[in-house]
């Protein structure tokens, strides 16, 4: 920006704008072209912003979502992280109806089966999250490789629509009669850090991948992941 746009900016005169520049400039939270004299952020403006975004929690960020978005939902929702066995529940907000799953904080879900899974299977690089699928549908079919080779088609198609639709969609499944939808939260590297997933009774779960759960549940995720710095250097230099 030239310094008049800046001082507009800042409501103040341009000489009253300048020194303030100046000392910006000497504390590398600016820098000024020398060929334009335009100014834009300085080397340490990017470290302060680095340190911040380096000491974002990303469940910590993610708990007001999760217990706002069980309130309006009237869903059970839960926060989930990429850990060593796979997909693990790390926090979770009850509604205020029981539903029958074996859902608690420390469980880890089924990559395959699950709406939580598959979101980190549709964004988690391949090397990842391959093995662990594998390994997953040759325990369920270990005497069918014909059906293990028709499931990692249907899997791996599934993952497509969660990139279209950035929502994994699961019915029924793993626990008949329980619906679930999961959304992404993405870290300030663009990276999935977390898995944002409402669940409840089929008759009362409305699990569209345009419906108002589905929504809210974009919305959720992408408000964290704001937080979290996703996009921030799209929109700086757009």
């Amino acid at each position: 920006m030239a310094l008049r746009d800046v001082a507009k900016q800042a409501d103040m005169t341009t000489a009253k704008a300048h020194p303030y520049m100046v000392s910006f400039c000497n504390l590398g939270l600016v820098k000024q072209d020398p060929d334009n004299g335009l100014y834009e952020l300085g080397p340490f403006a990017l470290q302060l912003g680095l340190v911040c975004l380096q000491r974002l929690d990303a469940v910590q960020e993610a708990r007001p979502e999760l217990k706002d978005l069980a309130a309006k939902t009237g869903q059970s929702v839960a926060i989930a992280i990429w850990g060593n066995m796979g997909p693990t529940v790390v926090a979770m907000e009850e509604s205020s109806y029981p539903i029958h799953v074996n859902l608690r904080v420390g469980a880890v879900m089924s990559i395959l089966d699950t709406a939580t899974g598959r979101v980190f299977g549709a964004f988690l690089p391949p090397k990842m999250t391959e093995k662990l699928a594998h390994e997953e549908n040759k325990r369920l079919n270990p005497e069918d490789e014909t059906k293990r080779g028709h499931i990692m088609k249907e899997f791996e198609q599934s993952l497509n629509d969660i990139r279209t639709h950035m929502v994994a969609q699961a019915l029924g499944c793993p626990v008949p009669g329980i619906n679930a939808l999961s959304a992404p939260i993405f870290n300030h590297d663009g990276n999935v850090v977390l898995a944002l997933t409402a669940m409840g009774p089929a008759g009362a779960f409305d699990a569209s991948l345009d419906g108002d759960i589905a929504n809210q549940l974009r919305q959720a995720a992408q408000s964290v992941s704001e937080r979290l710095g996703y996009g921030v250097g799209e929109q700086a230099f757009s």
